[in-house]
């Protein structure tokens, strides 16, 4: 038998494929990877290679000028499926020549299965996995956060989980007033056709926090079970102070629990490095973080 072929799936195939496989992680799914073409420009290109005994499944951007391909926003690489899953970097190359694509950059998902040894990988500082088997997920967070979770329980901050939001009004300004506070770069304001992708294709879970009829914190999660990810949050200055972005995630996490998740994934630093975002994360996970080597790396082809 000749070499499997690493082919392009039609867009509209692209879920029913990971259905068939059993990748249920938000980061691969159609409507994600459209949303993030917004973010990082391209065209997505839904890559499947497929034997006997598995396949192997790569959710791309292709840009141009030059031609290149990443990953999507976040997490993503190629996932394997199946006991036997074929090999992946001669039919990459392939593909990549035959699309004139001359680099990839893949952030590689790290609690799922992926190929490795078709790229160069670079360390990176890891990720935070919230495992959420605890009976009392509050008891197992640093002393630090514990105490501005009940700091914003007795202040009568209220939580409520909204899953599948229909709008992310009110949310966005408040997420957008924290990225103003932390002086964040340009980037990461983003347009309202990201946020109308995200509620339109993203299995999305929302969390608000209110202090009487004020909205003060939220987050968003997404995903489906086995792993739900944090993926966007903020806080009014308010809401810092009062702890109200600690009760949204500690919330989140709660729900996750509740509806059959194993472990919320908080990500990592800016740009995969050991900061104080990394650290504020780790706080909800004190023995979470995830090893860094695989989440960073680059391959080149000619």
């Amino acid at each position: 038998m000749g070499a499997a072929t690493l082919a392009e799936v039609a867009p509209g195939e692209w879920d029913a494929v990971l259905e068939q496989a059993g990748v249920t992680d938000a980061y691969y799914g159609r409507g994600y990877v459209e949303a993030s073409a917004l973010l990082a420009g391209g065209e997505p290109a839904f890559l499947r290679l497929a034997a006997d005994g598995g396949e192997v499944l790569f959710p791309v951007l292709v840009r141009d000028d030059p031609v290149d391909a990443v990953t999507p926003y976040g997490y993503g690489g190629p996932v394997l499926a199946g006991s036997d899953p074929p090999a992946f970097g001669p039919a990459y190359a392939a593909w990549c020549e035959t699309r004139g694509v001359l680099s990839t950059f893949a952030v590689l998902h790290p609690l799922l299965p992926t190929v490795r040894d078709a790229f160069v990988t670079r360390p990176l500082a890891g990720t935070v996995t919230w495992r959420l088997e605890a009976d009392d997920l509050l008891a197992g967070m640093h002393k630090h956060h514990r105490r501005l979770a009940r700091r914003a329980l007795a202040a009568g901050l209220r939580a409520t989980v909204e899953p599948a939001p229909r709008s992310l009004d009110g949310f966005i300004a408040v997420y957008e007033a924290s990225m103003r506070r932390a002086d964040a770069d340009p980037f990461y304001f983003f347009e309202a056709d990201y946020w109308d992708a995200l509620v339109r294709g993203v299995p999305l879970v929302r969390v608000d926090v209110h202090d009487g009829d004020e909205l003060v914190a939220g987050v968003l999660g997404m995903g489906r079970p086995p792993y739900l990810h944090y993926h966007l949050g903020g806080g009014t200055d308010e809401g810092r102070r009062a702890g109200g972005s600690h009760l949204a995630l500690l919330t989140l996490a709660g729900w996750g629990r509740e509806h059959g998740y194993v472990a919320l994934h908080l990500g990592g630093g800016v740009g995969g490095r050991a900061d104080s975002l990394l650290e504020f994360k780790l706080r909800f996970a004190p023995e979470g973080l995830t090893p860094a080597a695989p989440a960073g790396c680059t391959c080149t082809t000619s």
